[in-house]
């Protein structure tokens, strides 16, 4: 329902456009590689498969010339400018008004960076910064492992999963651990539980300009 009602209002807002629905992490993803000219991404947090600002930095290594916009209904200020911090072009509340979601998206889409009044002043405490910077310097590959991790998935079933070698998976949370500064798959976890939000459903929109 959310998904279709920004739809609605995108194509109304910005006639000619393309919008192309997505109701997981892995559809988006396949959303964007299918169009690599398109104009903006539309996440939200909790999408599945999205593991929270862990996906935001997995979609801009993916992709890093994919504009992106978070639309979530997270409150939290750290949150916020966690995501501008990995990449994103603007945080809009799910709860504000499709004219203002629109108004918003078309900033963005003018080169403006979007946060709610309450995000602050868009300055990371160090901890989180840190963190962002972590986290954003995982490869695609290594992201979809750490999220594997998260869930509590032992070596053996990420290599079913992801259909690799557990070779290749044991090598993965080797360099995970390297990068995130831990040394254990249990702190590991704890990082990526502070990049996670509450799950729930959420709209992915690859936006084109058809125009």
């Amino acid at each position: 329902m959310v998904r279709e009602a920004l739809s609605l209002a995108l194509r109304t807002g910005f006639p000619g456009a393309a919008v192309v629905p997505a109701a997981s992490f892995d559809e988006a993803s396949a959303a964007i590689a299918a169009l690599p000219e398109l104009d903006l991404v539309i996440l939200d947090l909790d999408m599945p498969g999205m593991q929270g600002l862990a996906g935001v930095a997995a979609l801009r290594a993916s992709y890093p010339a994919a504009p992106l916009v978070i639309v979530s209904a997270t409150r939290n200020p750290a949150a916020m400018r966690q995501a501008v911090e990995m990449g994103a072009a603007g945080f809009i509340p799910k709860s504000a008004p499709m004219e203002e979601i629109v108004a918003s998206v078309r900033a963005v889409l003018q080169g403006e960076v979007i946060l709610p009044p309450n995000a602050g002043d868009g300055v990371l405490p160090a901890p989180d910064a840190d963190l962002a910077a972590r986290a954003a310097s995982l490869t695609p590959q290594q992201h979809r492992v750490f999220a594997l991790m998260s869930e509590g998935k032992p070596n053996k079933i990420i290599a079913f999963d992801m259909q690799i070698g557990e070779a290749t998976v044991k090598a993965h949370v080797t360099e995970i651990l390297r990068k995130m500064g831990v040394h254990s798959r249990s702190q590991a976890i704890v990082l990526a539980q502070r990049l996670a939000l509450e799950p729930g459903v959420s709209p992915a929109l690859p936006v084109s300009d058809e125009g």
